[in-house]
């Protein structure tokens, strides 16, 4: 587990505010989401009957060894009412005991994907039922369950949960500069670079961008090739967000992440440590409000080689950002 911060998040307008690193995770990880629909103009919420625990909760579990928070809440999603959902604003987390330990379950708000149905696993959830907001605080067993409800509630009242994500990603671990003598643009991802990359690839199922654009730089290109190649997408490569690129014409970088927001596709963008700067600057236009500017990466490095900044980007409020989740795709 690396020993820096491995998940953020911040949301607008509910002042969540999570950092999480190995200091201060706790002993037992679990995910899940509250996976919502409108019906007849009135939003229902997705809640289980688990027959082991005889409780009604939020489909949730726990996370498996090298999975990363997010890949958790998709996976057991999946495997308890057999959707394949993305996830959108994160609705924070709750802290209990289990059998002396502590426990950190993880939420987020999910839309019920177009065109799929819930299914129970027998062999964990014997019962799933829609039911409004007021219901669902009503049969939810447990009362820690009731806090990421306040939370999507908070997020429905403000037109905060149809949104779409921006993700900025800064390419995987490259061989140093030091050794390498040929072009700049040329230099490849180093051997844990490429593992990072295919890590990186897992973790992007969370959100699965349809959209995306890359430096043209080698290293860049290999960084978001296992994606592209498991999705079969098409890369668009952008001079702009290359180093060379953003140092000579910065207005034509923060140009290409503008048209993003445009765009209202779910998107991926991958460059380089030197570039974050115009990068964030240009993603810092689109706050709802300036105190949403301490959500951002502030200082040199920005991120991480492989780290992903998440950005859920509301469909009414100007385009606006809702959340910033930043996520290691790797645990180790």
């Amino acid at each position: 587990m690396p020993k820096t911060t491995y998940y953020s998040a911040h949301t607008q307008p509910n002042g969540l505010a999570l950092t999480y690193t190995p200091k201060n995770a706790a002993e037992i990880i679990a995910a899940g989401a509250l996976i919502w629909r409108v019906r007849n103009s009135k939003i229902e919420l997705l809640i289980i009957h688990r027959p082991r625990y005889d409780d009604w909760s939020w489909p949730k579990g726990k996370q498996d060894a090298g999975e990363t928070i997010p890949e958790t809440a998709i996976r057991e999603i999946s495997e308890e009412v057999q959707l394949r959902v993305h996830l959108g604003v994160p609705l924070g987390t709750t802290r209990y005991k289990v059998n002396g330990k502590t426990k950190d379950v993880f939420y987020w708000a999910a839309q019920l994907p177009a065109g799929q149905k819930p299914r129970a696993d027998k062999d964990e959830v014997d019962d799933i039922q829609w039911v409004s907001v007021k219901k669902a605080r009503t049969m939810l067993t447990n009362p820690s369950d009731l806090q990421p409800l306040e939370a999507f509630e908070n997020l429905w009242a403000t037109s905060g949960l149809d949104t779409h994500p921006i993700i900025i990603a800064r390419h995987t671990k490259a061989k140093p500069r030091a050794n390498w003598s040929a072009a700049e643009d040329e230099r490849p991802l180093a051997g844990t670079g490429k593992r990072q990359a295919l890590a990186l690839a897992r973790l992007l199922t969370a959100w699965e961008p349809s959209r995306v654009l890359s430096s043209p730089w080698l290293r860049c290109v290999q960084t978001v090739a296992p994606y592209v190649n498991e999705y079969s997408l098409t890369v668009k490569e952008k001079k702009s967000l290359s180093e060379t690129g953003a140092e000579r014409h910065p207005k034509r970088t923060a140009k290409t992440i503008a048209s993003l927001f445009e765009k209202g596709t779910p998107a991926l963008v991958c460059t380089h440590r030197p570039v974050l700067p115009v990068v964030l600057d240009a993603v810092a236009e689109h706050l709802l409000t300036k105190k949403q500017k301490g959500h951002l990466p502030a200082k040199d490095p920005y991120l991480e080689p492989g780290d992903i900044l998440v950005l859920q980007v509301s469909a009414y409020e100007r385009g606006g950002i809702v959340s910033a989740e930043v996520v290691r795709p790797f645990t180790d």
